[in-house]
């Protein structure tokens, strides 16, 4: 029988068969497939993404119809759950999250701080001093700079890349997000980070390895980065209303932490 692991690396993909293979083969280097499962989310791709992932023999899991970003990584944590893994982190399919980067998320899952409290959500941050260079449009800096500041403005807390795609999240973490009304399945981003950093869970960062995209079209090219820095800043708004206003699943994280 093969060896139960902890670690599960979801990775949501559509239309990434340009970049898979040197994400595969980087995910296949001992260190790596020794400590993680691998699970693709194959959101309707019209391209070879499905049998690459096969082909490397990982688990994928195939939407009919694309349903979102938001949505394939809710199912990959109701997987995760299903299948009893301690700790997730996610990661794109598209080469900009350096492999390198599961092993620090991983131990910082694992690592308490000075008062013996383990994270819940690691981010793996773009911004943060020791973080490699990461260039980033003018569009895409303002919203990051208007989401950072409706965070700190509804919690106290400063975050340098609300926006990364590249987390680790603890069982209790992706039990939460598993469960029905407590994730966006269209833009999770930003808007996540504030519910749990409201909620009570613990939100810490590191730095991230990244790189540009050399294959394919990003979902925030064109036009799209306008239309979501509208909507994510409404959102970000909404979830502080939400859970400070009508106090939502307010307790949810002491709950989480006697049980």
């Amino acid at each position: 029988m093969r060896e139960k692991k902890e670690l599960l690396i979801i990775i949501p993909a559509y239309n990434e068969a340009k970049n898979m293979e040197r994400v595969l083969t980087d995910l296949e280097k001992p260190e790596i497939a020794e400590i993680a499962d691998v699970l693709f989310m194959n959101d309707a791709s019209s391209d070879d993404t499905n049998w690459i992932a096969k082909r490397h023999h990982h688990a994928v899991v195939t939407h009919v119809y694309n349903l979102g970003y938001g949505s394939g990584l809710q199912l990959g944590y109701k997987y995760a759950v299903r299948n009893d893994y301690k700790y997730v982190i996610q990661m794109d399919a598209d080469g900009q999250h350096d492999v390198c980067n599961v092993l620090k998320l991983y131990e910082a899952l694992k690592t308490p701080d000075e008062n013996g409290r383990y994270p819940d959500i690691v981010l793996g941050a773009r911004f943060l001093k020791e973080s490699s260079f990461f260039k980033v449009g003018i569009v895409k800096k303002f919203a990051l700079a208007l989401f950072k500041a409706l965070i700190k403005l509804g919690t106290g807390k400063k975050m340098a890349d609300p926006t990364t795609g590249l987390q680790g999240l603890s069982y209790r973490a992706f039990l939460f997000y598993s469960q029905y009304n407590h994730f966006d399945d269209k833009y999770p981003d930003a808007n996540m980070i504030m519910q749990m950093l409201l909620l009570g869970f613990n939100v810490t960062e590191i730095p991230a390895v990244m790189h540009a995209r050399t294959e394919g079209v990003s979902m925030h090219s064109g036009l799209k980065p306008v239309i979501y820095m509208f909507r994510m800043g409404f959102s970000i708004i909404a979830v502080w209303v939400r859970i400070r206003v009508y106090k939502v699943d307010v307790g949810v994280a002491d709950e989480d932490s006697a049980s």
